[in-house]
């Protein structure tokens, strides 16, 4: 009897701290274990990265780090690190963050545009993905790349479309640099090409073109009638005299990407550069600025007109006064030249 009494007190000794085990696993298995209060957490793993990196990231997010380190061990989790964007949501338990981060990787948004340089771009992208903007700036200027893909360092810039993206974060510099390609192989469709090759222009000309158009007019609407003065130029073989080619040339010429030219001066209009469409004719090498998707389809669908010139309207600012002869493009000048004066814009 004494024995039995032994045996049904250890039995439920064993039954109570197995219990207590058993929920005390559990517990750190499946439990909240997030000490956040936004309703998500974004963890970034970088590439190379070991589960004491992992750990450290996420320490700011977690009430108990022993036990999640405890249930990594146990699934295997440890030795099996992956980087890329992970997405932890409130009231996750371990298991949760666990398979989350296993396999998980979620996409991040990369949006682009208004680039006046591949440098600029390199860096615009460096903030939204891993890679940084010393391999991305490589990667864009990589000689066999270009040659291979029929760029150039000119037109490099021709090859990235404005627009938003989804990529994986870790995604590499040459990774996203093959995506851009697909993208412009994409944009560049049957019937854009059919377009441009009616206008006697390459989809990089086009795009050239289409810098120079956004940087003269920021209003949507006028743009197809700005492409369309430079198409007139271009058939008669006038040059484009197109001032923001100048401003870019003497930037260039000067490697001052900071300087802030508001007026362009007569010796201005000498710098020596093929930039400079007021001593070259034709469009430009390159684009002097990364362009709207609406400036490109300015270009492939430019309003048809006879307006050769055209100059800042004062009186409906940030539209112009188009011109068909030259001495009606004079008397809008003069009124604008008037106004520059007036509101002592020297430079």
């Amino acid at each position: 009897m004494y024995i039995k009494r032994i045996l049904l007190i250890i039995g439920i000794v064993g039954v109570v701290v197995g219990g207590i085990f058993a929920y005390t696993v559990y517990d750190a298995i499946f439990s909240d274990n997030t000490a956040f209060n936004n309703e998500r957490a974004h963890l970034y793993i970088p590439t190379g990265a070991d589960f004491n990196d992992v750990t450290a990231e996420l320490t700011p997010l977690l009430k108990d780090v022993d036990a999640f380190a405890s249930v990594a061990q146990k699934k295997g989790y440890v030795s099996n690190v992956k980087p890329g964007h992970y997405i932890i949501k409130k009231g996750m338990s371990n298991n949760d963050i666990i398979n989350t981060i296993r396999v998980k990787n979620a996409p991040v948004k990369v949006a682009f545009n208004n680039q006046e340089r591949l440098e600029d771009m390199a860096g615009r992208i460096a903030t939204q993905i891993e890679a940084d903007s010393t391999s991305l700036i490589n990667a864009m200027l990589d000689v066999n790349f270009l040659r291979e893909h029929d760029f150039n360092k000119d037109t490099a810039l021709t090859m990235y479309i404005p627009n938003s993206y989804e990529f994986f974060w870790n995604t590499s510099a040459e990774d996203f640099r093959a995506r851009m390609l697909s993208e412009h192989k994409k944009f560049w469709n049957k019937t854009r090409l059919a377009k441009a090759e009616k206008l006697n222009l390459t989809p990089a000309e086009v795009y050239s073109l289409a810098s120079i158009v956004q940087k003269e007019t920021a209003k949507t609407d006028e743009r197809p009638r700005v492409a369309g003065v430079y198409l007139n130029r271009l058939k008669k073989g006038i040059k484009l005299d197109a001032d923001p080619t100048v401003i870019y040339a003497v930037k260039r010429t000067k490697n001052d990407w900071d300087m802030v030219i508001k007026r362009v001066l007569y010796k201005d209009l000498e710098t020596d550069s093929p930039y400079n469409t007021y001593r070259n004719r034709g469009i430009p090498p390159g684009p002097i600025f990364m362009p709207d998707v609406t400036a490109i389809q300015a270009v492939l669908n430019p309003e048809k007109h006879n307006y050769y010139y055209f100059v800042a309207d004062v009186e409906n600012f940030g539209y112009h006064k188009f011109a068909k002869t030259l001495s009606q493009h004079n008397a809008n000048s003069a009124a604008y030249r008037r106004w520059v004066n007036s509101k002592k814009i020297h430079r």
